[in-house]
């Protein structure tokens, strides 16, 4: 069983996520991104309110479908992220099925998660141009999905 197979298998098990493979893929990945953004959001070491407002909107307005389901969805998120120590595990879960336009809205929201607090510091900047480079984009879409997040431009 490969390494994402099992990390898969976990999260359904510790989680509870459904049986179904095709239910259960598309939930990890949904959870792997959502794992991204608050391992973006905690970068820095403090969670505070705008980022977590920020976040749940984001989550809310794309992977959620209400308020409650967002917040839910995050606190999974975040064990997920607390329970993975390398990034790149987690991009691997969103599978390479994860098209180029999802991956450059996934990391527009990194960029807004980072910018929430009206400045992104160094360490949110590194670790976000890492996820760019692990989502397989060059140094032109990191900065245009950066630009497009400092606009407001982000869903």
């Amino acid at each position: 069983m490969s390494l994402i197979a099992r990390l898969r298998a976990y999260a359904a098990d510790a989680f509870g996520l459904s049986a179904s493979p095709e239910e259960a893929e598309a939930v990890d990945e949904r959870l792997a991104a959502i794992a991204l953004l608050v391992h973006v959001a905690r970068v820095d070491g403090v969670l505070d309110g705008a980022e977590s407002e920020r976040l749940c909107r984001l989550v809310e307005g794309r992977y959620a479908g209400n308020r409650e389901q967002a917040e839910a969805l995050i606190a999974r998120a975040a064990s997920v992220d607390s329970q993975t120590r390398d990034m790149a595990l987690l991009v691997e879960m969103m599978g390479h099925e994860f098209g180029e336009s999802e991956r450059a809205r996934l990391l527009s929201m990194a960029w807004s998660v980072a910018g929430a607090d009206g400045t992104v510091h160094e360490f949110e900047e590194a670790l976000v141009w890492r996820l760019g480079r692990l989502l397989r984009f060059d140094d032109t879409a990191i900065r245009l999905a950066r630009a497009g997040a400092e606009t407001g431009a982000v869903s």
